[in-house]
C-alpha cells in the first residue's frame, strides 16, 4: 500500500495490487469499528479521508489483502485496514513540531483514573503554508475523548472524534505549462481552488470474553461536511469565466457492528466459529456540483438528496483439522437499498440489489516456519446511489446510462510464508483480481462512466527482519499487470495501475540514546492512456531521520523529507485541458502534482 496526496488536504491517493484507488475505492477502511469510506460523495465513490486521525494517539491497525475475508464487505475487493486507538496513556505527553515552509504542530494527550475507568483526552493544531506559490494556509484542528472501563470479562468504551481542516488547494498542474516557463513546478492556474472538511464522531463499543466464546457489539454516529473547489481543465469548457466546480457533501451516517465467537469441537476437530452483522445508513441532504469562479457560484449542475443503507451479515468458519492443516471458509451476503430526490425529477428514483460472496482459505504448515496458502473469494464495491437512478446527464441533457447498483469482483491467491532464521518474516504470494466493471459515478462531471471488465494478476515479495530489538529492517517488491478486457489489445491497458513498485527502511530505535531511519519509496513507470502510449515518469523517494531519546523521557528528532531533493511526481494523469489563448479544443497533456522539495522538520516530545 502507497499513500501520496496530490491536492490540498483533501482525502489522499491510494495505490495497491495494481489499483490506482483514487481517493480509496475498493479498499475498506474502518477506525474503531466505524467506516471510513463514503459511498455517494460529493467527490469520489468510497471517499477515505484519514486526516482526522492523530498519528500519536493510534495504537495498532489491522491489514489484509484480498477478498478472502467475510468481515470485508463494500469497497473490500483490494483489502482493507481497520485503525485501533489507545485506550489510555501510561504518562502525558506534548510534541511540538517546527519545521520549513511554515509547518507547525502541537500535540498533545493524558488520561486518568475516573470512576473505576480510563479517561483519555487529547488534540492536534496544525498549520502549514507548503512550497507551492500560492499558500496552502493549512489550518487543521483534530481532537479525542474517550472513556474505557474494564468490569470482570466485559470491556466498554465510548469514543469521540472531531476534525476540521481548511486549505488552499495547489491541484495537478499542466507539464506544458511548466515547460514553456508559463509557470513553475510549485505553481498553479487556479489560484482560488481549496476547500474545508469537517467530521464528528460518537461510538460506543462493548465486549465480552467467556470460556469458549466472545461477543462484541459497536454502534456509531458520524456527521461529515465537505467544500471542495476544483478546476483541472482551466478554461476548456468555459473560455470567459474558467472551469471551476464546486463539490458539496454532507452527511450523517448511523450504524453498529455485531459479532459473535464459539469455540467449539466437531467431526474430530477445532473450530471457530464466527458470526457477524454489519449495517449502516447514509443521510446525505448537501449533495452538490455546482459551477463557480473564484468560489462564487455562477450555476448549478445538480443538487440530491440521498437516503442509502447497506446491510451485511456473514460467517466465517476457521477449522484445524491437522497440526499441519487449517481451512478458513466464509460465506457474506449484503443488501442495499438507494433513494434519490434529484433536483431534476427525472434522475430520481429508488433501486435495492443484493448479493452473495462466498470465501475460503486453506492453509498448510509443513513445518513450524513455514506456512503455505491458498485463498479465493468473491467481494464487491456499491456504485454511488446518483448513477443508479440517472436517465439524463445534468451536465449535457444527453440520454444517461444507469449503473449497476453492486459491482462483483473475484480473486485467488497462492502464496508462502517463512521464518527461516529468528526474526525474519518473508511472504511471498501470486494473486489475481477481476472486477465484473469499473463503473463509476465521476463526481467531477456529475455523470456516469462506464469501462469494460478489469483483470489484475501480480506478485507481491514482503520482508520485515528484526535481528535484535532495536534494529527492524523490511523490503516489499511488488509487480503487477492490468488489463481492460474484451477490448483491443492495443487499447486495454487501465490508465493510473501501477505496474512495479519497491519500499523499504531500516530503523535504529533503542529504549534510549541515538536513533535513526531511512525509508525509500519507489514508483515505475505506468500507463497514463489505454494504448499506452503516454506512461508516467517513474518516482522515488528518499526520506531520513534522526534524533536522541533521554532518560528523562525527553525525545529530539529531526526529519528530512525527500532528502535526494527528487524532482518526481506525487501523482500524473493525461486529458486535454485549455489554457488562455489555446485552441478551443484543448491540448491532451500530462498533469502532474510534484513531490515537495527537501525539508527539514524538527519535533520535540515530552513525556511527564
Amino acid at each position: 500500500m502507497i499513500v501520496t496526496q496530490h491536492s490540498g488536504r483533501k482525502a489522499n491517493q491510494y495505490f495497491v495490487r495494481g489499483f490506482n484507488l483514487d481517493h480509496g475505492t475498493d479498499f475498506q477502511t474502518r477506525v474503531e469499528g466505524m467506516p471510513v469510506n463514503m459511498p455517494t460523495h460529493g467527490h469520489g465513490q468510497g471517499w477515505t479521508d484519514l486526516n482526522f486521525l492523530i498519528p500519536e494517539f493510534v495504537d495498532h491497525l489491522n491489514y489484509r489483502l484480498g477478498v478472502y475475508h467475510a468481515e470485508l464487505g463494500d469497497f473490500g475487493s483490494a483489502g482493507g485496514a481497520e485503525f485501533h486507538l489507545v485506550r489510555s496513556l501510561d504518562r502525558p505527553f506534548t510534541t511540538v513540531s517546527v519545521g520549513q515552509n511554515g509547518l507547525a504542530r502541537v500535540v498533545a494527550g493524558g488520561s486518568a483514573r475516573v470512576g473505576g475507568g480510563d479517561l483519555l483526552a487529547g488534540g492536534e493544531a496544525r498549520s502549514y503554508d507548503g512550497p507551492w506559490e500560492r499558500s496552502q494556509e493549512i489550518r487543521k484542528f483534530s481532537g479525542i475523548a474517550r472513556y474505557s472501563l474494564d468490569r470482570g470479562s466485559s470491556r466498554f468504551s465510548v469514543l469521540g472524534l472531531a476534525y476540521r481542516n481548511r486549505w488552499n488547494s495547489p491541484d495537478q498542474i499542466p507539464l506544458r505549462a511548466v515547460n514553456n516557463g508559463l509557470i513553475g513546478r510549485f505553481g498553479h492556474i487556479d489560484s482560488t481552488d481549496g476547500g474545508s472538511s469537517r467530521r464528528y464522531s460518537l461510538s460506543g463499543s462493548w465486549s465480552r470474553t467467556g470460556g469458549s466464546s466472545t461477543q462484541e457489539v459497536q454502534l456509531f454516529g458520524i456527521r461529515s461536511d465537505l467544500d471542495l473547489y476544483s478546476n483541472f481543465t482551466y478554461f476548456f469548457d468555459d473560455p470567459d469565466q474558467g472551469d471551476q466546480f464546486n463539490q458539496t457533501d454532507r452527511r450523517v451516517v448511523l450504524g453498529g457492528n455485531a459479532a459473535h465467537t464459539q469455540q467449539l469441537q466437531a467431526l474430530g476437530a477445532p473450530h471457530s466459529l464466527k458470526v457477524g452483522l454489519q449495517t449502516r445508513a447514509d443521510i446525505i441532504n448537501g449533495l452538490g456540483l455546482y459551477r463557480t469562479q473564484a468560489q462564487v457560484r455562477r450555476g448549478t449542475v445538480r443538487e440530491d438528496r440521498v437516503r442509502q443503507t447497506g446491510t451485511g451479515v456473514f460467517l466465517e468458519a476457521e477449522s484445524r483439522w491437522r497440526p499441519w492443516f487449517r481451512s478458513v471458509l466464509g460465506l457474506r451476503g449484503d443488501g442495499y437499498t438507494f433513494d434519490v430526490e434529484s433536483d431534476r425529477p427525472e434522475n430520481s428514483g429508488t433501486r435495492s440489489a443484493g448479493i452473495v460472496s462466498p470465501k475460503a482459505s486453506l492453509v498448510f504448515t509443513p513445518s513450524r516456519a513455514t506456512e503455505l496458502y491458498l485463498s479465493g473469494g468473491f467481494g464487491f464495491h456499491s456504485n454511488d446511489a446518483r448513477g443508479t437512478t440517472i436517465t439524463v446527464d445534468p451536465a449535457t441533457d444527453e440520454l444517461a446510462e444507469q449503473v449497476d447498483p453492486l459491482v462483483r469482483s473475484r480473486g485467488g491467491e497462492i502464496g508462502v510464508r517463512t521464518s527461516p532464521v529468528r526474526g525474519l518474516r518473508s511472504t511471498l504470494a501470486l494473486w489475481a483480481l477481476n472486477l465484473e466493471s469499473e463503473l463509476l459515478f465521476v463526481g467531477d462531471a456529475g455523470a456516469t462512466e462506464p469501462s469494460e471488465t478489469s483483470r489484475r494478476q501480480g506478485v507481491t515479495w514482503a520482508n520485515f527482519y528484526r535481528p535484535i530489538p532495536a534494529l527492524s529492517l523490511d523490503a516489499d517488491v511488488s509487480f503487477a499487470r492490468a488489463r481492460l478486457a474484451d477490448v483491443p489489445a492495443d487499447e486495454n491497458r487501465i490508465p493510473g495501475a501501477l505496474e512495479n513498485v519497491f519500499a523499504g527502511g531500516i530503523a535504529w530505535s533503542p529504549e534510549r540514546g541515538a536513533l535513526g531511519a531511512l525509508r525509500v519509496r519507489h514508483f515505475g513507470a505506468y500507463p497514463l492512456i489505454e494504448d499506452n502510449s503516454v506512461r508516467a515518469d517513474p518516482a522515488t523517494l528518499l526520506n531520513a531521520e534522526f534524533g536522541y531519546l533521554f532518560t528523562s523521557g525527553v525525545r529530539l528528532e529531526a526529519t528530512v523529507l525527500n532528502l535526494l531533493n527528487s524532482r518526481a511526481a506525487d501523482i500524473q494523469y493525461f486529458y486535454a485541458s485549455r489554457l488562455r489563448g489555446e485552441p478551443t479544443g484543448g491540448i491532451d497533456d500530462v498533469h502532474f502534482h510534484p513531490v515537495e522539495p527537501r525539508q527539514l522538520r524538527v519535533s520535540l516530545r515530552w513525556v511527564f
